[in-house]
């Protein structure tokens, strides 16, 4: 059977072709979405939507929101991508870890820099028992109410 040739020119513009839809790709797989500016106003719409929502549903909440948004442009990529992977990572932990480290934060926060290092150190050494009876002895400030 003879074998085909294709010119050239044609098969690099098949191998092009072929390639684009892959360019439509980001790094993890998924479809690259457009820059704020090439949304459609449908689409910016999508987004904002659930934001104003919450504004004008809860108004004792806006200058906390007011205050959360300012700080999160204040922040630097670094430690945008840090406050993500904390609030992944606590939205994770079990309820019972969860309590325990409210009550550790709550207890650090009253503590002068060379107590809190104490208490970390002494934290770390503790076994999960211990580490119960001590927050069953300092239990956690009330919980704020959310904000959502």
């Amino acid at each position: 059977m003879p074998s085909i040739r294709i010119p050239s020119i044609p098969r690099t513009l098949l191998a092009v072709a072929l390639a684009l839809p892959m360019a439509a790709l980001a790094s993890d797989g998924t479809a690259a979405l457009p820059a704020w500016e090439q949304l459609t106003a449908a689409q910016r719409e999508a987004l904002v939507a659930p934001i104003r929502q919450r504004w004008n549903d809860h108004p004792e909440k806006r200058a906390h929101m007011l205050s959360h948004a300012e700080r999160w442009q204040e922040m630097g990529p670094e430690q945008r991508e840090r406050a993500r992977r904390g609030a992944d990572r606590w939205q994770k932990m079990d309820p019972e870890k969860r309590e325990a480290m409210r009550a550790l934060y709550g207890r650090m926060q009253a503590l002068p820099e060379a107590e809190r290092e104490a208490l970390r150190a002494a934290w770390e050494k503790m076994t999960p028992e211990q580490r119960r009876a001590w927050v069953k002895a300092n239990p956690a400030p009330p919980k704020a109410p959310r904000d959502r």
